[in-house]
């Protein structure tokens, strides 16, 4: 269930509270707060040695790349419908970390 959430919110952008309207047209009550803690661990702690590692490769590098995007970001509880969000993405050449390393991205 929890792998069925965080896919439907990261890979398909559904947001938790349009998850939780379906679930509840299909018979099961689950609260957006509740799904927000079933996300935020995994977020934060599965994802750790993940980002981990790519940092680590991404510092080897002689040379980064970096951008900063404003996304529009749902803010429900807030009485806004939504608010503005910064993501920063970083990336390295490939040739930067050796031959046969895949494209580093953060």
């Amino acid at each position: 269930m929890v792998a069925h959430v965080l896919v439907a919110k990261y890979a398909d952008h559904m947001p938790l509270y349009r998850q939780a309207q379906i679930y509840a047209r299909q018979g099961v009550t689950l609260d957006r707060s509740t799904l927000a803690d079933w996300v935020g661990p995994c977020r934060f702690s599965a994802l750790r040695p993940v980002h981990a590692r790519l940092l680590e490769q991404l510092k080897q590098s002689t040379k980064l790349f970096a951008d900063e995007t404003t996304a529009p970001v749902l803010d429900p509880g807030r009485g806004a419908a939504s608010r503005r969000g910064q993501l920063w993405a970083y990336g390295a050449r490939r040739a930067a970390l050796g031959p046969a390393a895949p494209p580093a991205r953060g």
